[in-house]
């Protein structure tokens, strides 16, 4: 009984800290049930309770001020209200994946001025994107791509200086890129941006060569499947820095600026389908380069160029529908990475020869519609090479498969339920390929923009991509699901993806909130050779009967917990009272204060403090001599404390709240007390001894007079200090627990329970864990010391190591907060994919 009893006092006193330091600031307050009242499929927590700080899922509060406002996959539908300019102090917005999010964009987007990060993805948003946005100055993180968003891109956002990625991809947006004037701002000012991803919208007209300098940092530039026209600038070149560049499926024309050569450190070029003229670009000096595509221009005939024999990190090399023509280089068949050779509907003509040292990577060879007369296979080559439509199927040859259409057979990969067996599921719900039971997967699609390959049929690289996914997002091994890789029309590599929970049917909504952002603020990196990346999410089927996959024992002990909370406030008012009438009798009352609204709300005055002498700040500030330093006693939580002497000759001492304070009012005067302070006598330091018994009673009182937060740390210290203390009868603090919990003689897991007290009670509400985690971290103490809960939700994916690093119970949202250190290296803010830093989690043992 006693790890049950613990439960329910530590349910009933982080229940009692939470409630009292979580209150959400009025203003905030209206903003959310604003938003409530304007969206249908809310969480069913925001159902119980009036206060969002307290338990809404997907808000995080800092000094009760709303900081993130995050519902990623929610299924919410309605329309984004103008009220959210009124969370002031919001830093991160992340309604990503909700198709039913509609209509446009508010103005007053503009002004939440303190955000850092805003992402819409993948919802249903329609309309201008507003010019407004242009005023977030701290934001770095803009993705607004997936909507059906029209109009032009705003000059305006030329102003976020601090901007590092910027998606405005799959829209219907039109005209042309903004640039800087003389009386407008435009993308070129954005020096830190290292992602301008425009790509699958209907922009038109050139690219302004003063969009791109030497100053800049891009690594990706997607400016593909749009209606650009004019030449190439030149100043692509000074961009060093790139890694992806795609500009194909536009108009554009011209000579292809040989600068481009500079780019050292490109993987790939893609400059398919447009008017390319001039010669075949030089590519020699990009040495990292993995992957180019120049088909369908019209490029100046030429024999194959120099680079096609010393490029040996190539991966895959596409030059279909050109001008090409001479003998194929066989150097090229030999490269260690080289995976597909497309040179189709060229004029390559003579003997092809394979040589005898073809690449073991090497899986197709399509020269399909050229002039080869003759060919000299060497040795080893057994994959695919297709040779329709050249001379040489005429001859001999004509009835090998070389000359056949030929039949893929090679399924596309998936990931293999092969130790499941025959079993299936029901069709709402698909096969774990971790525990083979059936469950309700978080789904959707991953679209690679720009991998590095072009081969599929290579399991290590999707066993690769797995492997990442549930490490990177904290998942159980082999919990991750791929189906049905293939390149789509835009040349995406487009994967299915599912993801199991780690025990029982469901994620509950905070693991999916989790999840989504990690998705959506590119906080998952893939691997490498991935390349940029999107996500987009399925909806997903959350329980009918509850929103949280919280056990009904669970349940009965939170309910359990909040009456034992009633009756302890039943008996702290009691001896309130009593302590009120003493102080009544031995204090004369001297300019009480005017007593408060009966609504609740400030009438102009201050709380009525019967039996409390009220002092003036003059009084106070020439008793204590100005408050010099020579009549500072000591220094607390709450500011510092001096001796003063009133004008009747009385000792008293004097706690100045310091700046910063959050602690009720800014003065407070004691009696003085010559002996030490209580600190010192409850620790035995002033000469007086006090058993143990007596100084947790007295640390218990002293708690009363101090504010919720202050009150935790305070009591729950002090039992940690008398707990560590060697002696019998565990100093008197049998006599003052819980009945249950005296009884049984057992203190199994108790110093665990104090660790996580302690999180509770933390200055910063970013810091204390929400009650939905204080419960997981209950079942988890619970099981590991023998208990079973019965809880749907696993263990394993909310156990926390109480002596781990703090933070290890925290808002998905809140370590994306922005951070105050300004010497912080912002240049590895993000890596290849573009992935938004925010602290590892703590991973559960």
């Amino acid at each position: 009984m006693a790890p049950c009893s613990l439960l329910l006092f530590l349910l009933s006193f982080s229940a009692h800290i939470a409630f009292l330091s979580a209150v959400t600031d009025p203003r905030d307050a209206a903003v959310l049930q604003s938003l409530k009242d304007s969206w249908q499929n809310t969480p069913p927590s925001w159902d119980k309770s009036d206060d969002p700080c307290q338990v809404w899922e997907g808000i995080t509060c800092n000094s009760s001020r709303v900081t993130a406002l995050g519902l990623s996959t929610m299924g919410l539908k309605g329309k984004l209200s103008g009220d959210i300019g009124g969370l002031t102090e919001l830093r991160s917005l992340d309604l990503s994946f909700n198709r039913d999010l509609t209509g446009s964009l508010s103005p007053r987007l503009g002004d939440l001025e303190k955000l850092n990060i805003l992402i819409l993805a993948g919802c249903g948003f329609t309309g201008n994107i507003p010019d407004q946005l242009g005023n977030l100055a701290e934001l770095s993180f803009l993705a607004l791509n997936s909507n059906n968003f029209t109009g032009r891109i705003p000059p305006s956002l030329g102003k976020l200086s601090k901007l590092y990625w910027l998606d405005l991809a799959d829209n219907q947006l039109v005209g042309t890129i903004p640039v800087s004037t003389p009386t407008s701002p435009g993308l070129d000012l954005l020096l830190k941006a290292k992602h301008f991803h425009f790509n699958k919208n209907k922009l038109s007209g050139t690219i302004p060569p003063i969009l791109f300098s030497s100053e800049m940092v891009l690594i990706h530039v997607l400016f593909d499947g749009n209606q650009f026209t004019g030449s190439i600038p030149s100043t692509l070149g000074l961009v060093q820095t790139l890694e992806v560049l795609r500009l194909d499926r536009n108009a554009l024309s011209g000579d292809v600026p040989s600068n481009l050569n500079n780019l050292t450190n490109i993987n790939e070029l893609n400059l398919a389908h447009n008017n390319l003229t001039g010669p075949l670009p030089d590519l020699s000096s990009m040495n990292t380069i993995n992957y180019v595509d120049l088909s369908n221009n019209s490029f100046d005939p030429t024999e194959a160029p120099v680079w096609f024999s010393t490029l040996s990190s190539l991966t895959t090399l596409v030059i279909e529908h050109g001008s090409l023509q001479g003998p194929i280089p066989e150097k090229l068949f030999s490269f260690p990475q080289i995976q597909q050779v497309k040179l189709r509907n060229n004029a390559f003509n003579g003997t092809l020869n394979l040589g005898d040292s073809i690449g073991t990577q090497l899986q197709l060879v399509d020269l399909q519609n050229n002039q080869i007369s003759s060919i000299t296979l060497g040795s080893g080559y057994t994959n695919t090479l297709i040779l329709i439509g050249n001379p040489v199927c005429t001859t001999a040859i004509s009835n090998t498969n070389f000359c056949q259409i030929q039949q893929q057979n090679t399924k596309p990969y998936s990931t293999s339920l092969a130790n499941c067996g025959s079993k299936s599921c029901p069709v709402d719900q698909k096969l774990s390929p971790q525990s083979c039971e059936c469950a309700y997967p978080y789904e959707g699609t991953l679209y690679f923009r720009g991998p590095m390959f072009r081969e599929l049929s290579n399991v290590n690289t999707f066993h690769s991509l797995e492997m990442s996914l549930w490490v990177k997002l904290g998942l159980t091994p082999g919990s991750v699901f791929l189906e049905n890789p293939f390149f789509n029309v835009d040349d995406y590599l487009q994967i299915q993806l599912a993801l199991f929970p780690s025990g029982g049917e469901y994620f509950n909504r905070s693991e999916v909130l989790r999840i989504g952002f990690d998705l959506s603020n590119q906080t998952y990196k893939p691997p490498p050779e991935f390349g940029p990346y999107y996500f987009i999410a399925s909806p997903y089927t959350f329980p009918a009967s509850h929103g949280t996959s919280v056990s009904t024992g669970v349940i009965i002990a939170v309910a359990t917990g909040a009456g034992v909370l009633v009756l302890g406030l039943l008996g702290v008012g009691i001896y309130a009272i009593r302590q009120k009438k003493r102080a009544e009798k031995a204090i004369g009352l001297s300019k009480p204060f005017a007593s408060w609204a009966p609504s609740g709300k400030d009438s102009g005055g201050a709380p009525q403090l019967k039996g409390a002498r009220w002092f003036s700040y003059d009084e106070l500030k020439k008793c204590t001599n100005n408050f010099s330093e020579s009549n500072e006693l000591g220094y607390g939580g709450y500011g510092k404390v001096y001796r003063g002497t009133l004008s009747d000759g009385q000792l008293v001492a004097i706690k100045r709240a310091q700046h910063g304070s959050m602690q009720g009012e800014q003065m407070l005067v004691y009696e003085f007390m010559a002996n030490g302070t209580l600190r010192e006598s409850l620790s035995g330091r002033s000469g007086i001894h006090l058993d143990w018994k007596r100084r947790l009673r007295i640390a218990l009182g002293s708690a009363r007079a101090k504010q919720p937060i202050e009150k935790g740390k305070y009591v729950v210290r002090e039992v940690r200090t008398i707990m560590d203390k060697k002696d019998d009868e565990h100093y008197g603090l049998t006599e003052l627990m819980d009945r249950s919990i005296r009884s049984s003689g057992n203190l199994l897991g108790f110093g665990k329970y104090l660790e996580l007290a302690l999180q509770c009670v933390e200055d910063s509400a970013t810091d204390r864990p929400t009650m939905s985690e204080v419960v997981k971290a209950i079942e988890t103490i619970l099981q590991n010391d023998g208990m079973n809960t019965n809880s749907t939700t696993s263990a394993s994916s909310s156990a926390t190591d109480f002596g781990a690093a703090k933070g290890s119970l925290r808002h998905p949202y809140a370590d994306a907060l922005p951070k105050k250190d300004a010497n912080a290296n912002e240049s590895d803010a993000f890596d290849y994919s573009g992935g938004y830093t925010i602290s590892a989690r703590v991973e559960p043992k």
